[in-house]
């Protein structure tokens, strides 16, 4: 046995000797050990059972700290592989295989990512024996939330409520429509996220990705064996075909040419945003292409929806949206860089270094609170939807959490998951402020300044 193996292994107090029995069956028993690195010699005292001589024997030593209320961490384990001799009171292993893992060196997460492979070669071979096809299983309910990443339709939600809400304010609204068009925003979303799954497979990203997370990575359903890529990319298309029915059947009942160009200004980005030839993310143009897709063109479809025209309030109000959706993306791929970089997908996060990324994040997301209140104060949007800085400290933890966390994927999930609710709640208390302001108009003769 190698040196660096026998030290790790010396730092465990006792381990597990098991062997498969006369019967057949297993047997193991605890055992204490010494080791001897500068003879690579791993020695294990004769007490307990006789241990066998005459067969392979399995050697498993391990660590695990419960955390009550949340799981356990300071796993490692190394199991060594081999066969036993006699020396005296000890039996000497002679080692033929080793395996471990080690907590502190690769995450959990990792570590499951990188046991894809060997999973797949166990299911592989597993399929070959019993000559039926064996695959993991997932409800389909499961499946399809994870293949279409539901929870994050909050991005589309958003931007449609503003849009509505702007046009409300000026005396439009027609809650069909509204209802119709979340529905095809909503399609075309969930046909751009299983595209994206699809083109980041065959571009090799998401293989190269050993460390998702929960808002980073994909929905990884194509690595861990759970749809096929046919599948997906019949599941994108079929979605992709709902909301551009929906689009097209709100194009014709509304009469509006505007409408139709913003249909399809949003159906070709959301393609082309890792389909080929633009692949526009790969080219470093993700944020400014999310923002403008869930920005300007959703707020403004909505709105077009609702009035039949398009308006310079409804662009200027969907600006902090579109930043800080396009925020949302870019720190999701700060996790991403390395499997990106080797892929070729030069994002912007791969491009810039860790301090000019993190000072990015901040200037744009002050940018974001001062072309809202600059708005506001001037009358351009409605005063109450100052309402939208209540969640600016949101920034500055996301801010702090990427400064600390940048190398680490799984820390800096907290950080992710706080931009997603700052997009949210800045997203809905700015559409709160337009509704305060509706609801002043229609309830107040004379509504006050500060309510209009």
């Amino acid at each position: 046995m190698d040196r660096e193996t026998l030290e790790k292994l010396a730092a465990y107090p006792r381990l597990i000797v098991a062997w498969r029995g006369d019967d057949g069956y297993p047997v193991q028993t605890a055992a204490r050990f010494r080791v001897n690195a500068s003879k690579g010699e791993l020695r294990i005292e004769r007490t307990g059972l006789p241990l066998p001589a005459d067969r392979e024997v399995n050697i498993v030593a391990s660590h695990i700290r419960p955390q009550p209320g949340v799981g356990y961490d300071q796993r490692r384990y190394l199991s060594l592989w081999g066969s036993l001799a006699a020396e005296g009171d000890e039996m000497v292993l002679r080692s033929a295989r080793s395996w471990g893992w080690d907590e502190n060196v690769t995450p959990f997460f990792e570590y499951v990512e990188r046991s894809n492979r060997q999973a797949k070669r166990y299911l592989g071979q597993l399929s070959r024996e019993r000559g039926v096809p064996v695959k993991p299983r997932l409800s389909p309910v499961w499946t399809f939330l994870l293949a279409t990443r539901l929870p994050f339709l909050t991005a589309t939600v958003v931007p449609i409520l503003l849009g509505v809400a702007v046009a409300a304010k000026e005396g439009f609204f027609d809650i069909g429509f509204a209802v119709l068009t979340l529905l095809a925003g909503a399609a075309i979303h969930i046909g751009l996220n299983v595209a994206n799954d699809v083109f980041d497979t065959l571009s090799g990203a998401d293989d190269a990705n050993y460390n998702p997370t929960q808002f980073s990575g994909g929905s990884r359903v194509i690595q861990r064996g759970l749809l096929s890529l046919r599948q997906m990319a019949a599941i994108s298309a079929t979605a992709y075909a709902v909301g551009a029915g929906l689009g097209l059947y709100l194009v014709i009942e509304r009469e509006s040419v505007e409408l139709l160009a913003i249909g399809v200004i949003g159906v070709l980005i959301s393609v082309f945003y890792t389909a080929p030839p633009l692949r526009l993310v790969h080219r470093g143009l993700g944020e400014m292409t999310t923002g403008i897709g869930f920005g300007p063109v959703m707020v403004m479809g909505a709105y077009a929806v609702q009035a039949q025209k398009l308006s310079a309030e409804a662009l200027i109000a969907s600006v902090p949206v579109a930043i800080m959706i396009a925020l949302v993306l870019y720190v999701n791929e700060i996790p991403d860089r390395a499997a990106d970089a080797s892929a070729g997908k030069r994002t912007l996060p791969v491009r810039m270094s860790r301090e000019a990324v993190t000072r990015g994040f901040l200037l744009a997301a002050v940018t974001a609170f001062a072309i809202l209140s600059l708005a506001a104060v001037s009358g351009i949007i409605p005063r109450p939807t100052l309402l939208a800085l209540l969640a600016a400290p949101l920034a500055f933890k996301v801010y702090q959490g990427i400064r600390e966390h940048y190398e680490s994927p799984y820390e800096l999930m907290t950080a992710m998951g706080q931009n997603v609710q700052l997009h949210l709640m800045s997203g809905l208390l700015l559409f709160g402020g337009y509704m305060v302001s509706v609801l002043a108009t229609e309830l107040l003769d004379s509504p006050p300044g500060i309510l209009t």
